[in-house]
């Protein structure tokens, strides 16, 4: 069995040395979604939600909550962002009653460690600004799935889901 990376000599957690590994740039894109009611979509879309401009305020917390991303995942790097976007899509199927809006972060970085946590950590943060901004209308708001999408760079390569 190889030597588990994030522990220590003693069998305590670490964060894993990187000083030796490549700078690259390094690609990752993280998808989420949340489902709302009719009610929430048209506020949304017409800009009535007491709180403000959903997707605007959730779109910022997503890219603050990349840069974030070291001090709320323990194991986490800090690394200097050199990109992050947020988008946003809509899946409405009016006859169904389904109301869906889906997440995409794209986040980039040229360092050793990679950018998968923190495109996790914004379509996470990113729904949940949405539902914050929104529960007041109805909780029964339903986050997920979140899910990598891609990555690029480093020494293992590119992940495509």
């Amino acid at each position: 069995m190889s030597k588990l990376t994030h522990f220590n000599e003693q069998g305590r957690a670490k964060m894993v040395d990187i000083s030796e590994k490549n700078e690259t740039v390094r690609t990752a894109i993280a998808f989420s979604s949340i489902k709302i009611n009719k009610e929430i979509y048209g506020e949304i879309l017409n800009g009535t939600n007491k709180k403000g401009d959903v997707l605007a305020v959730a779109q910022v917390a997503g890219i603050m909550a990349a840069k974030q991303t070291s001090n709320i995942i323990p194991m986490c790097h800090p690394i200097s962002l050199t990109g992050v976007d947020i988008s946003f899509d809509w899946d409405v199927d009016v006859k169904e009653n389904h109301y869906e809006i889906t997440i995409q972060a794209e986040v980039k970085t040229k360092g050793s460690t990679g950018v998968e946590m923190e495109a996790l950590t914004a379509v996470s943060a990113t729904a949940l600004t949405i539902y914050d901004m929104c529960k007041a209308v109805d909780k029964n708001m339903i986050i997920g799935p979140t899910m990598l999408m891609k990555k690029t760079g480093g020494k293992s390569g590119e992940f495509l889901r």
